[in-house]
């Protein structure tokens, strides 16, 4: 039973990337699935997060307007779009699942979620 994060990898300034969430083990289907990041020396910031249905889906500011978080309850993935990468976009995003979604910057607090998976590296260059 996990989830497992993947796609990172290195990019240019203003380049893109596409993560995945896989689910093993378990249905994604009835969790809001929120993907977080850390980067070196900083906290665990919260990124984005959608709903069970993919009906609802909420953005930090820091990424609003340039990633898109989406999801396939058929293959059992989110995956988090990201476009116009900065170099301060560099971490390790990780997807996390719960079976409480809030629609807000509050969804996006790192206790509410029961189900973690390991990081993937997003390195961008400048």
């Amino acid at each position: 039973v996990q989830l497992q994060a993947s796609g990172g990898g290195l990019v240019q300034t203003g380049g893109s990337l596409r993560l995945s969430c896989a689910a093993s083990g378990f249905s994604l289907h009835y969790y809001a699935v929120g993907w977080f990041r850390q980067a070196p020396g900083k906290e665990r910031e919260g990124v984005s997060l959608i709903s069970s249905s993919g009906d609802s889906t909420f953005y930090a500011d820091s990424v609003k307007g340039r990633f898109t978080i989406s999801r396939d309850n058929a293959k059992n993935t989110i995956d988090l779009q990201m476009n116009s990468l900065r170099p301060e976009d560099t971490a390790v995003y990780t997807c996390a699942a719960t079976l409480s979604f809030i629609g807000d910057s509050r969804g996006l607090t790192p206790s509410l979620y029961t189900r973690w998976g390991q990081g993937t590296l997003v390195t961008v260059s400048s």
